[in-house]
């Protein structure tokens, strides 16, 4: 198998991404540079974390528009495997290739630390080996991540099980006061309807190795290549 990871200026955990897929996990892992639109017939792509193009008008939102978007976004529309991290949920949510937006943290703050997150369902590739009763200790670096979205597409979310994690605390339970950001519902990744199209704002990449004391990430990674290589 392999992967693929874009790199826009301003990306800061592509190398986490890069080292965790090639040295974790042993796959062939290529950079792919936001100038360039081949993908190097790539099995799944990453969009990473970090502060692209210094997350100038809204995050996102110029990286939306970087010649290699244009092939992402085909690949995606044809069932590629597509999973963007923290910023790279942004840019796929610019780049509308999944719904809703993420804002500003309630608080008006960056915010660095571990939380917990929980998976809603293992309907989807990227949650399939997920204890659903487990709370996932995985760190957070955002300033805009609190999700939002409408009434109507909230509720078309949770009936289609888009929904994939949710924050929660330490005993897996979600309430208000272990959402960090002030994301609506607690969520903190969803899935597109054709369920190929992932994104999450914590950052598995950071929980992966064994030598961070944390391997909680490898939940979510195990559950994405046990299955496709399988």
């Amino acid at each position: 198998m392999k992967a693929g990871v874009v790199i826009f200026p301003g990306s800061n955990c592509d190398q986490d991404t890069i080292y965790t897929l090639s040295e974790i996990y042993r796959l062939q892992t290529v950079a792919l540079w936001h100038k360039d639109t081949d993908l190097q017939g790539c099995d799944i792509i990453f969009l990473p974390g970090g502060f692209s193009y210094g997350d100038y008008l809204r995050s996102g939102a110029v990286a939306r528009f970087s010649p290699i978007m244009e092939s992402v976004i085909k690949y995606a529309n044809t069932g590629g495997l597509l999973v963007g991290i923290c910023n790279g949920f942004q840019v796929l949510c610019e780049a509308h290739l999944l719904p809703g937006a993420l804002m500003r943290n309630i608080r008006q703050k960056f915010i660095c630390k571990n939380v917990y997150i929980k998976a809603e369902t293992n309907n989807s590739l990227f949650t399939s080996g997920t204890p659903l009763e487990k709370a996932l200790k995985i760190p957070i670096a955002h300033a805009e991540g609190r999700y939002y979205t409408d009434e109507a597409t909230l509720q078309s979310l949770q009936k289609n099980e888009q929904i994939l994690f949710r924050y929660c605390d330490e005993n897996a339970r979600i309430t208000e006061e272990a959402n960090p950001n002030g994301s609506l519902a607690n969520i903190a990744g969803i899935c597109n309807a054709g369920r190929n199209i992932f994104g999450l704002m914590p950052h598995p990449e950071r929980a992966a190795d064994p030598a961070l004391g944390n391997t909680d990430g490898c939940f979510i990674f195990d559950s994405i290549f046990s299955r496709v290589l399988a």
